[in-house]
């Protein structure tokens, strides 16, 4: 069977992994505990909010105004928590994907994880590393939802827009897909929070509600 799309180009956390609950979250709150100690701290569904719109950079930097100082300092906390566990993947994503690239798919990922993170969690349940991997290591403007990391996968594997997927949880994600005219799938499965799923729903091409929708 041909498969629709040649190339998945998947966002990690929260689409691929469950990894804000028990990694992004708590350190975020640990970092924010550090340096506003006399602050109120922020909520689950208010740092999910945040990251969905304006996105976590505008959040750091626009919301909360961490200085360069107290962004380095936030960093050092997510990657003692990014190093010290490593994320399960969501069910059926796994046999998912090794079924998409046993059929000759192209496996890509776009995320603001770091790289070295994004290896380690594919070698461990997935048995492989992804065929081009765009994480936080990248400067800024290289980072989604910046055209760069997408134009690049379909400037080095020779690919049309049509022949690409897009998969993520988060408006940059959506962005970024949108600019480049690649087709957009919602990864619904992660979100509780109502206004983030009806936006979700309504801007993407498709929207898949469970981990078990066939993405091939």
């Amino acid at each position: 069977m041909a498969l629709k799309y040649k190339c998945l180009i998947l966002d990690h956390d929260d689409t691929a992994v469950k990894s804000t609950p028990k990694i992004h979250y708590p350190s975020f709150v640990e970092a924010l505990k550090d340096l506003r100690p006399n602050e109120r701290s922020i909520t689950f569904d208010e740092f999910v909010g945040y990251c969905f719109n304006p996105g976590f950079s505008s959040l750091c930097k626009d919301i909360i105004e961490f200085t360069d100082e107290e962004l380095q300092h936030q960093q050092e906390v997510w990657k003692k928590y990014t190093e010290s566990t490593v994320p399960d993947f969501y069910e059926m994503f796994t046999e998912t994907i090794q079924e998409f690239k046993k059929q000759g798919g192209i496996v890509t990922v776009v995320s603001h994880s770091e790289r070295s993170r994004i290896e380690r969690d594919y070698s461990i349940h997935c048995g492989f590393v992804p065929d081009s991997i765009f994480g936080w290591e990248l400067p800024e403007h290289q980072r989604k939802p910046h055209p760069y990391p997408l134009k690049e996968i379909l400037k080095r594997f020779n690919l049309q827009e049509t022949e690409a997927l897009m998969l993520d949880d988060l408006k940059p994600g959506m962005e970024m897909a949108r600019s480049c005219n690649v087709d957009f799938a919602a990864a619904g499965w992660s979100h509780s929070i109502p206004k983030i799923k009806e936006q979700m729903k309504m801007e993407s091409n498709y929207y898949f509600e469970t981990e078990n929708n066939s993405i091939n």
